[in-house]
């Protein structure tokens, strides 16, 4: 068995962290906008790929978390769960935006977060092809390897949807009442654009995106993202206002205020 880690604070958690996307991301670029093969995961007529960048960017991730902090959890998006025996959990997704990534769009990213005691403590969002990086320390932070020091983020004011920048994946991910709530939501906010994954969630926190609504997400779809949004002064739930650590139905928002009016809209159909 693994011997347990050094005590571990959040610079000790954001310093590994960085090193890992620094380690991942020439693990998926060489791979980008080439002509490599697509498996599907899905069945049933579904489509839901995974190609060799997301599992090699995941091997190495979780290969040298084993030799950093060999008593912490992992939830891989490709290799599953590897229990731990601290109080920490990593949640891992090396390309969230895999169609993107496979059509060459560069709205795609590398997730990093980490659990502790099961509440989101530490999230990083790295895009290696256009050389930026959001995350949460202290607090939400953004980099650009264009030059200059981090710059620290804050979501913007807007308390009501008809003054909001909605977003989301895909309208095609919603299905029947799901789909009903996305539209009234829309049919509500100013402007609304499909696309981004991951990269819209740090729009938000960054203070250009107001509302982002989803459908069935996974806990390593939304993990590392809970806490940049957070500490940006936006919140992120279920669609009953309930914890998002887990996935689901998420809302997010860059004003508190504007996501308590969108939950009321969406749990008074």
């Amino acid at each position: 068995m693994p011997g347990p880690s050094p005590a571990t604070n959040l610079d000790d958690i954001g310093r590994v962290a960085h090193e890992l996307a620094n380690l991942s991301g020439p693990v998926i670029l060489k791979h980008f906008r080439t002509a490599m093969p697509v498996e599907n995961k899905a069945g049933g007529g579904a489509f839901d790929p995974v190609t060799i960048a997301d599992r090699g960017a995941e091997k190495a991730i979780v290969e040298e978390l084993a030799t950093r902090f060999p008593d912490h959890g992992i939830v891989g998006e490709e290799f599953g769960t590897k229990a731990g025996s601290s109080s920490f959990q990593w949640v891992i997704d090396p390309i969230d935006g895999t169609r993107s990534f496979i059509m060459g769009s560069p709205l795609w990213g590398t997730l990093i977060g980490v659990l502790k005691d099961g509440v989101p403590y530490f999230g990083l969002m790295d895009q290696p092809f256009t050389g930026e990086r959001f995350w949460s320390g202290d607090q939400a932070s953004y980099h650009s390897v264009r030059g200059g020091q981090p710059v620290a983020m804050k979501s913007r004011s807007c308390t009501r949807i008809e003054d909001a920048i909605l977003t989301s994946t895909h309208p095609d991910l919603f299905e029947g009442e799901r789909a009903a709530v996305l539209a009234h939501l829309k049919s509500v906010a100013r402007l609304t654009r499909y696309g981004g994954d991951c990269y819209s969630y740090c729009l938000l926190a960054a203070g250009h995106v107001d509302l982002i609504i989803e459908s069935d997400l996974k806990p390593y779809d939304i993990v590392a993202l809970i806490p940049i949004i957070e500490r940006a002064g936006g919140r992120v739930t279920t669609w009953d206002g309930s914890d998002a650590s887990s996935g689901g139905d998420i809302i997010a928002a860059g004003d508190p205020r504007l996501l308590e009016a969108a939950l009321k809209l969406i749990n008074r159909r």
